[in-house]
């Protein structure tokens, strides 16, 4: 069996690396684990770190690097349509208001066919139809699918606080080793370091801070140093 550990969200799916098909329904299409069958045969265990809404058109990336792509089942679903707008939206809220996963388009709401939810939907004086079809509901607005998804770019990202060199870790966990940390003076407008202006007693630095800054302040006494300064 073949184990599936990664998202690769529908726009950076390729299709020469697409092996297989998983038509799955709302509920398996967020899971975390789960050992599936895809529609050629081939065996899958879904392995990801946690439960991710996969959605139509999704992809996930087995071991060996081949893409097994995701298809919306069709489900049994309620089509809800109201005579305003204003209506529609009182239902909107009531429905979110009992955590139903709900498919928004422009004129109607989809929520999976149940039959509580029906009799409060004709409560609210709102029409309503059995339909077959795909159901994709909203995300969570904190859903924004960034963990482990592979989104098929390099980051050739340039980070500016990365380069600051004060030995602040902005960025733990990261390997930036492909940036030049290193000062290029030629051109570099001091002005924006007036040592003279600088408050130092509000930042420390030390002989090892890591800021790639002469530091031309005096040492007091309390370094030993009677009145020596060090020039830039």
């Amino acid at each position: 069996m073949l184990r599936a550990t990664s998202v690769v969200r529908k726009a950076a799916v390729k299709a020469d690396k697409i092996v297989e098909t998983l038509t799955l329904d709302h509920e398996d299409r967020n899971r975390r684990r789960l050992a599936l069958k895809g529609d050629g045969g081939l065996d899958i265990l879904l392995d990801l770190d946690k439960p991710t809404a996969l959605g139509d058109g999704d992809a996930v990336r087995l071991e060996d690097g081949r893409l097994v792509v995701i298809k919306a089942a069709a489900q049994s679903l309620l089509e809800i349509r109201a005579e305003n707008p204003l209506r529609l939206m009182r239902l909107a809220w009531h429905i979110g208001n009992r955590h139903t996963p709900a498919e928004i388009s422009g004129d109607a709401i989809y929520i999976e066919n149940d039959h509580v939810l029906a009799e409060m939907i004709r409560g609210q004086g709102c029409a309503m139809n059995a339909v077959t079809r795909p159901f994709q509901p909203e995300r969570g607005a904190y859903d924004h699918g960034h963990d482990h998804h592979d989104h098929g770019h390099e980051h050739g990202h340039a980070h500016a606080a990365d380069a600051c060199g004060c030995g602040h870790d902005h960025h733990a966990g990261h390997d930036h080793a492909h940036h030049d940390h290193g000062h290029d003076h030629a051109g570099h407008d001091h002005k924006a370091h007036d040592h003279k202006a600088h408050d130092h007693a509000a930042h420390a630095h030390g002989d090892d801070c890591g800021c790639g800054h002469d530091h031309g302040h005096k040492h007091g006494a309390e370094h030993g140093h009677k009145g020596h300064s060090h020039d830039h």
